[in-house]
């Protein structure tokens, strides 16, 4: 007999700090700023002979690379409609325009993801890819997981992905 069991994974070193600015319309965002974001993790998987599903300390350290990878930096979003961003020709800056106005950050204190805008459901989509990427998912006989990033007390956004279904 096979059963499903739900794993959480919280921890309190994961999380990251990072600075950026929504954008909500194609003249309106928000004031450069910053959060402490702190990501979570319910992964369901096949429960084994063994009465375990999977070594969590797996999940633990890829999540803990990830949120390495965005700490300390300046997000910015690579496909808003709205933001225009580029790097200068001797790739020391990136320059990111929005409505007529230009900004320049230094490129090794910025990240340019590919999403749409940076806010917590952007995020959680984003890492949750990385944190399926590969075969994670078949190795470990994983059938969902639902990534949260919240970006301060009670306020945070999800995204879960179902193995026959893909992300939802």
């Amino acid at each position: 007999m096979s059963r499903r069991t739900t794993i959480q994974i919280r921890n309190q070193y994961l999380k990251f700090s990072a600075a950026h600015f929504t954008i909500f319309s194609a003249t309106d965002r928000e004031r450069l700023h910053g959060h402490n974001f702190a990501v979570r993790a319910n992964v369901t998987a096949l429960v084994g002979d063994d009465g375990l599903c999977f070594d969590y300390n797996v999940m633990k350290k890829k999540l803990r690379a990830l949120c390495d990878g965005l700490d300390e930096y300046l997000l910015l979003p690579n496909h808003s409609p709205h933001l225009e961003v580029s790097c200068s020709d001797d790739g020391a800056s990136i320059v990111a325009t929005f409505n007529d106005e230009q900004m320049t950050f230094l490129a090794s204190d910025t990240q340019v993801l590919p999403l749409s805008n940076i806010t917590a459901e952007e995020l959680s989509y984003f890492l949750l890819g990385k944190l399926i990427d590969g075969d994670v998912a078949e190795q470990y006989k994983i059938s969902e997981v639902e990534l949260f990033v919240g970006s301060g007390e009670g306020q945070s956004a999800s995204t879960r992905w179902h193995v026959t279904e893909g992300f939802l």
